[in-house]
């Protein structure tokens, strides 16, 4: 298992290894284990040029996930906006963290096979962010 942060901007994240262990965790809550994953924190600016070029969207967003996983076992890379995850939060009356984590969260949930692009989908991606979130309090620093 790999799982690796890496940051262009300055990200004030809680400790990896418990990180490594929550998403390790979260993985397994799903029946998937964690092969190769890469967390990329970056900003607004360069995930816009990501969603261009790899996706043909022009607009903003807070992640992209690009999945290589096969079967049960997840692969990929997952780009955060540091910059949106800071705005969402103001905007959602959240901590930073909190929304980091859901972000975090979110595109994990992606790599097991949650989808959002319906309202149904949506609540049920809700429910599993939220679950995931209790299950990082649980872990011990």
């Amino acid at each position: 298992m790999a799982i690796s942060f890496h940051a262009s901007v300055k990200v004030k994240t809680p400790l990896k290894k418990k990180l490594s262990i929550w998403l390790s965790v979260v993985a397994f809550s799903e029946r998937k284990k964690i092969k190769n994953l890469a967390y990329n924190f970056c900003s607004d600016e360069e995930l816009l040029q990501i969603n261009q070029q790899f996706l043909k969207h022009n607009t903003y967003t807070d992640i992209i996930t690009f999945d290589y996983s096969q079967k049960d076992f997840i692969s990929g890379e997952i780009y955060i906006s540091i910059e949106r995850i800071a705005e969402n939060a103001l905007k959602e009356k959240v901590l930073f963290e909190e929304e980091l984590m859901r972000v975090m969260a979110h595109g994990l949930l992606h790599l097991c096979g949650y989808k959002d692009k319906s309202t149904p989908h949506k609540k049920e991606m809700r429910i599993a962010e939220n679950k995931a979130i209790k299950a990082f309090i649980t872990i011990k620093d």
